[in-house]
């Protein structure tokens, strides 16, 4: 089983509280979540239609400015699960991952019998029969211009872009370039909009593999409610210009906490902060006593990952917990 955040019932489990007394820092979802619309009824109580698919589609390709092929599906997550039964050549299935990165590429994979390789330069991805890139990456942070990853599309079979959290950061995406044999883009609806519990994602790809992937995906991949929210919530480009800018100017003042705490920044992105600590997991459990929840990474002792506190009260608590930290 991979290891995740956002495991909030274990955290209760071992230091009590409820939901309701705990901040969850430990995922890197947006706290100010989109302001979700009121539904019809016909949301939850017919089965999603084309049209309401079609509808929200439209939205989406006109907030990223492109006419690419689309598939909606519920979250990121399950686009990462079937991509690795997308149709390939017999005898082709050698998979590279720039990691370290989100775990779950690397376990779908391998449970579908690629053979998985974890590579450190972006370049050891050529070869590939199948590539992922995650930018900006989960947990450092760490970036690749669009035009570097542009280049290494012939290098591989398919090369899987993985913008989960590229909302925060347009420049960088390679959605310009949707559509381009070979080229699979994943966008995550529930991180910078802040409303993971709707379970929409997105893929863009060429028609073949948008063809395949909806097959495998199955009929009513998302539901209506999450097609309405996602419609309302793509064309409010000025919540999207807002929540961008003020996500941005609060890095500054979370670091300048994990700082004041002896903590050293290792990455991040405008969404999550990767710090170095002495012992992350003595880190932990400070902050869990506060009923703070954080990410540490079982492969790295001394790395922390925190979130964005999404209030003045969670930001206060944040900086209380972490002052006595010193």
């Amino acid at each position: 089983m991979q290891d995740h955040g956002g495991n909030i019932d274990s955290a209760m489990a071992q230091y009590g509280g409820t939901a309701a007394s705990w901040i969850d820092l430990s995922t890197g979802i947006n706290r100010q979540p989109y302001p979700v619309p009121d539904l019809p009824l016909a949301a939850w109580t017919m089965l999603p239609t084309d049209a309401a698919m079609d509808a929200m589609l439209l939205a989406v390709r006109q907030h990223y400015q492109t006419d690419a092929p689309a598939l909606a599906v519920a979250g990121a997550q399950a686009a990462i699960q079937i991509i690795p039964r997308l149709p390939q050549p017999a005898g082709r299935k050698l998979a590279r991952v720039l990691a370290p990165t989100y775990n779950e590429h690397r376990a779908t994979l391998h449970a579908a019998g690629w053979q998985v390789q974890e590579v450190s330069r972006l370049e050891d991805l050529a070869g590939a029969d199948l590539a992922v890139v995650v930018n900006p990456n989960n947990p450092d942070g760490q970036t690749h211009s669009p035009a570097d990853l542009r280049a290494l599309l012939p290098e591989t079979g398919r090369l899987v872009v993985d913008e989960s959290f590229g909302d925060i950061a347009p420049d960088l995406s390679m959605l310009p370039y949707a559509g381009l044999p070979g080229l699979l883009i994943l966008r995550s609806f529930g991180k910078f909009w802040g409303l993971a519990g709707v379970r929409l994602g997105l893929v863009f790809a060429a028609a073949p593999d948008i063809a395949d992937l909806r097959a495998m995906a199955g009929p009513w991949a998302v539901s209506g409610a999450a097609l309405t929210i996602g419609q309302t919530a793509y064309r409010d480009m000025i919540w999207a210009t807002n929540t961008r800018n003020r996500l941005h100017g609060e890095v500054t003042r979370i670091d300048a906490l994990a700082r004041a705490a002896g903590w050293q920044i290792s990455g991040g992105t405008a969404l999550f902060r990767l710090y170095h600590t002495p012992d992350a997991a003595a880190a932990q459990t400070r902050l869990a006593r506060a009923h703070i929840w954080s990410r540490i990474f079982p492969w790295h002792p001394n790395w922390l990952r925190l979130g964005l506190p999404g209030s003045e009260a969670e930001w206060a608590r944040l900086a209380a917990a972490l002052d006595a930290n010193i």
